[in-house]
C-alpha cells in the first residue's frame, strides 16, 4: 500500500504542475487552456530529444525545455487567445483547442508518433523504505516541485509582476485603470504556465520511462480535473488537487485495475462539478452572462435555404455521386453523412440554446454499442436496434447531464466532456456486455424490409435518408414555438428566465434531441464499420464534431452538412496521414474562430450607420 501512495505522490507532482498552469491562466484570462496538454507532451518529447539525441545533462535539459515551452505558451496567447480578448470565453476556449491540435500533431510530424523510452538519467530504485523501493529520480522530482511551488508563491506574493498577476486575476478592468499592462501580464501567465507544463512532461518521462507525443490530451485533461478539484483560479487549490487526484487515482487503480483510470479520474471531475463546482478552495463566480453560451458563434443571420433547395441537393447527391465516385469515395460519403447527422442535431444545443457541448462521442458510443449488441447477440432488426440505440443514448445522456443544467458557463461544457469520457470508460470496462477493449466483431449490414444493404452505394442512400429525416426534424423544431424559446435562451438566458421560460428544461430537451440523433448516427457507423471498440469514440471524434459545427455555423443545420463534407471529405480526398489531417482540423478551427466566427453559411449582422 505504501508503494501505491508513493506512486500517487509522484503522479501528483506532475498533476500539480499542470493544474497550477491551468488555474494560473484561468485566473488571469478566464480562459480554460485546452492546449496545455499538448505543451506537456511537447516538453516530454523535447526532454527525450535533448538527452537521448543531443546528449545534454538533465539540468540543462530542464532549463531548455522550460524556456522552450514557455515560448510556445507566449505564441499560444499572441496568436490564439489575445486576438479574441474582447470576445466571449467560448471563442478563446475553442482557439486553445485548435492550438492544442496544431501543437500535438506538429510534434508527431517532426519527431514521429511512436512511443519511445525516456533515458534513465537518474537511479529509479536505489532506496528502500519499509519494503518499498524508490529512486533518486523520485526525490529530485519532488524536491524540484517543492522549490518551484515555493518560488512561484513568493513571486506572486512579493514581486511586482506577481502582484500585477494577482490584481489582473481579481479585476482586469481595475488593473488596467491602475496602469497595469494587462496584455503583458497575460503573456507572462501563459509563459509561466507553459513552462510548468513542460517541466511536468519531463517528470512523467522520468517516472514512466516511456513517452509518447499523443499523451498530451489525456494529461492535459487530468491536469484540468486536478485544477477543478482544487478550485479554478486558486493556485494552492491546484497543488492540493493535483496531489489528491494522484493519490486517489493510484489507489483506485490498485483496487480496480488500470482499465478504470479514466472512469475514476473523470468520474471525480463530474462529481465535483455537480456537487462542488467551485472546488475545494474557490467559489463559483456570480456571473450574469454565460461565458460559454450566447451569440459569439451564432451571431448573424443564416443564409436562407428553401425546402426545395435541399430536395434538389439531396436528389443530385443520390443520383450523381454513385455515378461519378468510386467505391472508396462512396464509403467516405457515408462517413460524411453520419457525422453530418450528429452536427445537424447539435445546432439545437450550441446554436439555438447557446450551450457548447464537447463530449458528443459518449452518446454516439451508446448508440453504436446498443445497435451492435442487439443485432449481433439478440437478432434484432436493424431499424429497431438503431432506434433503440438513439433512445437509449438520449435517456442515459439526459440522466447523467440532468444535474448540470443548474450550473453556469464553462462548468456545463466541461462536464459534458467528462460525461462523454465516463460513458466510453464504462463501455470499455463492462466486458461481459461489450467485450471491453476487444470490441464487437461481425456487426451485420443494415437490413430494411428484408433487403440487405450489402453495397456501399446502398448504405450511402440509407444514410442520406437518415440525414434528410434529421434535417427535417431539426429545421422544423427551429421554426416552431419550441425553436423560438430555445433561441431566446441562447440569446439572453437572464431575460428568458425573467420572461417565464424554464431555461433548464429547454436546455435539457435540446441536449436530449441531440443525443437521440447522435445515437442513431453511432448505430449507422457501427453497421458501416462492422467492428467497433472503445478507441473509436475518443476525444478527437468530439473535437471533430465541434469543428464541423463551427465551420458551418452553430445555428445552421445546412451549414453543419457543409462542414462535415469539407472537414471529412477534403482530408480523405488528399489522402492525408492521420496527424496531418488533425493538424488541418486545428488550423481550420483557429482560422474560422479568428476570421469568420459565425460560420460559412451565416451572414454577419451589420449595424447600419446613419449620418
Amino acid at each position: 500500500m505504501f508503494d501505491t501512495l508513493i506512486a500517487g505522490v509522484v503522479h501528483g507532482n506532475a498533476y500539480a504542475l499542470l493544474a497550477v498552469g491551468i488555474t494560473l491562466i484561468f485566473g488571469v484570462t478566464n480562459v480554460i487552456n485546452f492546449a496545455h496538454g499538448a505543451v506537456f507532451a511537447l516538453g516530454s518529447i523535447l526532454g527525450w530529444w535533448l538527452i537521448a539525441e543531443v546528449g545534454f545533462p538533465l539540468w540543462l535539459t530542464i532549463v531548455l525545455v522550460v524556456a522552450g515551452t514557455a515560448l510556445v505558451g507566449v505564441l499560444i496567447d499572441v496568436l490564439a487567445v489575445h486576438p479574441l480578448r474582447k470576445a466571449p470565453a467560448i471563442a478563446a476556449l475553442l482557439a486553445t483547442v485548435a492550438a492544442g491540435l496544431i501543437i500535438e500533431n506538429l510534434t508527431q510530424i517532426v519527431f514521429g508518433p511512436e512511443t519511445r523510452p525516456f533515458p534513465q538519467v537518474l537511479p529509479t530504485n536505489n532506496f528502500q523504505l519499509g519494503g518499498v523501493r524508490f529512486g533518486t529520480s523520485d526525490l529530485v522530482m519532488f524536491a524540484i516541485t517543492l522549490v518551484v511551488m515555493a518560488g512561484l508563491a513568493g513571486f506572486l506574493r512579493f514581486s511586482r509582476y506577481g502582484l500585477a498577476i494577482r490584481a489582473t486575476a481579481q479585476d482586469p478592468d481595475a488593473a488596467a485603470q491602475m496602469g497595469i499592462g494587462v496584455s503583458r501580464i497575460q503573456v507572462l501567465a501563459f509563459a509561466i504556465a507553459s513552462g510548468l507544463g513542460g517541466l511536468a512532461g519531463i517528470f512523467v518521462g522520468l517516472y514512466n520511462s516511456n513517452i509518447s507525443p499523443t499523451s498530451g490530451t489525456l494529461a492535459g485533461l487530468t491536469g484540468f480535473v486536478a485544477a477543478t478539484i482544487g478550485g479554478l483560479g486558486s493556485i494552492p487549490g491546484a497543488v492540493i488537487g493535483g496531489f489528491a487526484l494522484g493519490i486517489v487515482e493510484a489507489f483506485g487503480i490498485y483496487v480496480f485495475g488500470d482499465g478504470y483510470r479514466d472512469l475514476i479520474t473523470f468520474g471525480v471531475l463530474v462529481a465535483f462539478l455537480i456537487l462542488r463546482p467551485g472546488g475545494l478552495l474557490a467559489k463559483v463566480p456570480a456571473i450574469s452572462a454565460e461565458p460559454l453560451t450566447g451569440t459569439f458563434l451564432g451571431a448573424g443571420r443564416q443564409l436562407r435555404v428553401r425546402w426545395w433547395h435541399a430536395v434538389v441537393v439531396f436528389a443530385v447527391a443520390a443520383l450523381i455521386v454513385p455515378l461519378v465516385a468510386n467505391n472508396y469515395a462512396i464509403v467516405v460519403g457515408t462517413q460524411i453523412l453520419a457525422y453530418a447527422i450528429v452536427a445537424v442535431s447539435m445546432t439545437l444545443v450550441a446554436g439555438s440554446a447557446g450551450q457548447l457541448v464537447i463530449g458528443q462521442a459518449g452518446p454516439i458510443a451508446i448508440g453504436a454499442y446498443t445497435s451492435a449488441i442487439l443485432t449481433v447477440n439478440h437478432d434484432w432488426p436493424f431499424l429497431a436496434a438503431a432506434l433503440a440505440g438513439g433512445v437509449l443514448a438520449a435517456v442515459i445522456s439526459s440522466i447523467l447531464a440532468a444535474p448540470l443544467w443548474n450550473l453556469n458557463g464553462h462548468y456545463v461544457a466541461i462536464a459534458t466532456l467528462g460525461i462523454g469520457i465516463v460513458i466510453v470508460a464504462v463501455i470499455r470496462n463492462w466486458e461481459s456486455l461489450t467485450r471491453g477493449s476487444y470490441g464487437i466483431f461481425g456487426i451485420p449490414v443494415p437490413t430494411v424490409l428484408g433487403h440487405e444493404f450489402t453495397e456501399n452505394v446502398e448504405v450511402f442512400w440509407l444514410d442520406l435518408v437518415f440525414l434528410a429525416i434529421t434535417l427535417a426534424v431539426v429545421v422544423g423544431v427551429q421554426r416552431s414555438r419550441l425553436g423560438t424559446a430555445l433561441r431566446a435562451v441562447g440569446a439572453d438566458e437572464v431575460a428568458a428566465r425573467s420572461s417565464g421560460i424554464p431555461v433548464r428544461d429547454y436546455k435539457a430537451l435540446a441536449f436530449a434531441i441531440s443525443a437521440l440523433f447522435s445515437g442513431i448516427a453511432g448505430a449507422l457507423l457501427a453497421h458501416q464499420y462492422s467492428y467497433i471498440d472503445p478507441t473509436v469514440f475518443n476525444l478527437s471524434m468530439s473535437l471533430l464534431i465541434v469543428t464541423v459545427l463551427v465551420l458551418g455555423g452553430t445555428g445552421s443545420p445546412y451549414g453543419a452538412v457543409l462542414g462535415a463534407a469539407v472537414l471529412i471529405g477534403v482530408p480523405e480526398a488528399l489522402r492525408l496521414a492521420p496527424e496531418a489531417r488533425i493538424l488541418l482540423y486545428g488550423v481550420v478551427l483557429l482560422l474560422i474562430i479568428r476570421f469568420r466566427p459565425q460560420g460559412v453559411l451565416v451572414r454577419r449582422d451589420r449595424v447600419p450607420v446613419h449620418a
